[in-house]
């Protein structure tokens, strides 16, 4: 936006870019624009999804239009949601030199009557309006998202992959001691290196041998599971070369650090780094928000009680640092974390442990990313080389 007139205008139309939203979607990418000299009218066009030269085109088609009414070649400002399309038109609109954006659609104010109209169309004026004001200066309109690098959107593959595979290993186990309770079997365990040799010797709690095509379907869900296993022994070797090559650099990296902290092993390590340490924070608050560990109040009059964290973030990193919590009691007993997660159940009888172990992950996770931008150690924090 240009800069505000002397004296203020009810409604400013004087614009200094064309402010371009895509609303996209699996069978089409709708835009809607708002250009100087065209007044308070917002233009809509469409190409099919991913139809990429299209949507250039139709940039380009903007900018001579503007151009032939203000005699001025405006740049384009654009605003997409963070979606299942991931970050890769906004890398090429950056190539091409258009100032991109992603948003998160969360962050988004919308209506809060019962029956609220939703469509693309209204969707699209949502969002060109957020990013005129975002680019005016208001605060806290809404949440920018930074878009990671190739490199760093790539490695979190290698925890993300594991976590699934470890998901489906769970379920296959859980079907074949399913499929055997059924016949009174309760001791076979499927995840032992001898799991075909017990299967052999298997008996019914009525004293027969397993069923035939019972038996079949176990012995190729065992097929599926050793697959899975096997998969699972890849990634982890992918991941520990991947920690190897970042601990072995010269300079200190945030992995190396977190592997010298009892407790911590290679996957807390990598999901730690990978999914939210790497990344760049201004002070504690960004990064308790970053995982949706922030508290969230709910004041009102004289109403005021708080409703627990938010969930906003990135549930991978959340999930993580709960468990890490669990185990840090464990580990680490003497730490001032340890100590203050016990003086606080007491305090409160002996209760409330869930929700004080997610107070507990909020500080750890603070104290952590301290450790590995800045050396802070933990206090009370026992290292394995000592």
């Amino acid at each position: 936006m240009t800069a505000r007139p002397a004296q203020p205008t009810a409604i400013r139309t004087d614009l200094g870019a064309i402010f371009v939203s895509l609303e996209l979607s699996r069978s089409s990418w709708l835009m809607t624009s708002l250009s100087p000299g065209n007044g308070e009218k917002m233009s809509k066009h469409s190409v099919p999804a991913g139809d990429l030269v299209g949507l250039l085109t139709l940039f380009g088609k903007m900018r001579e239009r503007c151009e032939a009414k203000t005699g001025c070649d405006y740049p384009i400002v654009s605003i997409q949601e963070a979606g299942l399309d991931g970050f890769w038109i906004h890398r090429v609109l950056e190539k091409e030199g258009i100032e991109s954006h992603v948003v998160d659609p969360a962050s988004i104010a919308i209506s809060r009557r019962r029956k609220r109209a939703k469509t693309d169309r209204i969707d699209g004026e949502a969002l060109l309006r957020t990013l005129m004001a975002y680019k005016r200066g208001e605060p806290r309109v809404c949440a920018m998202v930074r878009a990671p690098s190739p490199d760093e959107e790539d490695r979190r593959r290698i925890c993300r992959e594991r976590k699934a595979l470890i998901a489906e290993r769970v379920t296959h186990v859980n079907r074949i001691k399913g499929l055997l309770f059924s016949q009174g079997v309760t001791n076979y365990e499927p995840l032992r290196r001898d799991r075909r040799r017990q299967l052999e010797e298997l008996r019914t709690g009525d004293g027969r041998t397993l069923p035939a095509y019972m038996k079949a379907q176990i012995c190729r869900e065992l097929e599926r599971l050793e697959l899975l296993l096997e998969q699972i022994k890849t990634v982890e070797e992918e991941r520990d070369a991947l920690i190897a090559a970042q601990a072995a650099e010269a300079k200190p990296s945030a992995v190396k650090l977190l592997l010298a902290i009892k407790g911590v092993g290679a996957e807390f390590a990598a999901i730690l780094w990978s999914e939210g340490l790497f990344r760049h924070f201004d002070n504690r608050r960004q990064v308790a928000a970053y995982a949706g560990l922030a508290p969230t109040p709910w004041q009102s009059g004289s109403v005021d009680r708080e409703q627990g964290v938010s969930k906003a973030g990135n549930p991978r990193l959340r999930t993580t640092l709960i468990q890490m919590s669990w185990l840090w009691l464990r580990h680490q007993p003497s730490s001032a974390l340890a100590r203050w997660f016990s003086e606080r159940v007491q305090r409160n009888g002996g209760r409330m442990k869930k929700s004080t172990i997610v107070a507990l992950a909020r500080k750890l996770l603070v104290a952590l990313w301290k450790y590995a931008t800045s050396g802070v150690v933990i206090e009370g924090a026992i290292m394995k080389n000592t």
